[in-house]
């Protein structure tokens, strides 16, 4: 009788959260596999007509598209990289005996506190103002001049962006890792003669994979599903250079009013990055040390 209590106290607490994803995420989802059939330009009065697969044939032969999904896969190899290993770096700055580690900890999260949208607004000036007055007063033109103004630079800018806010949430789930992890065993290797690289790599970071698994998980889909920053800092300029996939989609849907097309391109998009975030998570899990 107890056990059947304590179901009906989980299904009470746990269905307004079943209600709210299932109308807001399922049913849309599904709504849009339906629509990735059809050539409709949004307009309720206008026919919508079924097309079958044509769109999604239609896409992989779409250059801007294609394009776009290089400059995503890029930009998520280098920022990726780049975050992970910063927030592995910061984890184990504030991790030592450094005295004002509360102090950085809580600088170096900040940034993740700020909005993706007001955070592409307030880099862009630094990247074209600030920029461009340091050069002309330093006369080091070839660095500081308004980088969303080159194509190879202002996908740098949104790399760095990207990095500068992300690094810092997944530096506490490493701090998380390396606050878990038994002092026991990082003893017995320094007992056992190892020094500081030996005990990093051949202790810390086996022990800390976990945290490896849910990091790269949170910034590959993070990274690959990038528009707030993208659409704020660059709008896909200069010339779609800096154009990613999430923001290829919005323009098709919103701008060329190309509904069932845009939505083609987003059930492929969805799936893509559903099978690298589940291959990344299989591969790392294997490499978990069960403790």
């Amino acid at each position: 009788m107890k056990k059947i209590r304590d179901k009906a106290w989980y299904a009470l607490f746990v269905s307004p959260l079943i209600f709210v994803f299932t109308t807001v995420v399922i049913i849309p989802f599904i709504i849009g596999i339906g629509y990735s059939f059809i050539s409709w330009d949004g307009m309720p009065l206008n026919e919508k007509t079924f097309v079958g697969f044509d769109n999604y044939i239609r896409l992989f032969v779409d250059k801007r598209f294609m394009t776009s999904a290089g400059h995503t896969v890029l930009f998520t190899i280098f920022a990726v990289l780049l975050i992970n290993v910063l927030g592995l770096f910061f984890a184990l700055l504030v991790t030592s005996k450094l005295k004002a580690r509360n102090a950085v900890r809580t600088m170096l999260f900040m940034p993740y506190l700020i909005g993706g949208l007001i955070l592409g607004y307030i880099w862009k000036f630094i990247f074209t103002d600030v920029f461009k007055s340091i050069g002309e007063l330093t006369g080091w033109t070839k660095v500081f001049f308004s980088w969303l103004l080159d194509p190879q630079y202002a996908l740098a800018a949104m790399i760095v962006v990207t990095t500068w806010q992300m690094a810092g949430y997944i530096m506490i789930i490493y701090i998380n890792g390396i606050q878990a992890m038994p002092e026991d065993i990082i003893e017995a290797g320094k007992v056992d003669g190892a020094g500081f690289w030996q005990t990093l790599f051949r202790i810390k970071f086996p022990l800390i994979m976990p945290s490896f698994t849910i990091s790269l998980f949170l910034t590959l889909s993070n990274c690959f599903k990038i528009f707030d920053v993208n659409f704020s800092l660059t709008g896909g300029g200069p010339n779609n250079a800096t154009e990613m996939m999430a923001m290829n989609i919005y323009n098709e849907i919103f701008s060329l009013s190309n509904y069932g097309y845009g939505q083609a391109k987003a059930i492929i998009f969805f799936i893509a990055v559903a099978i690298i975030t589940l291959i990344q998570v299989s591969i790392t899990k294997k490499r978990e040390v069960e403790m």
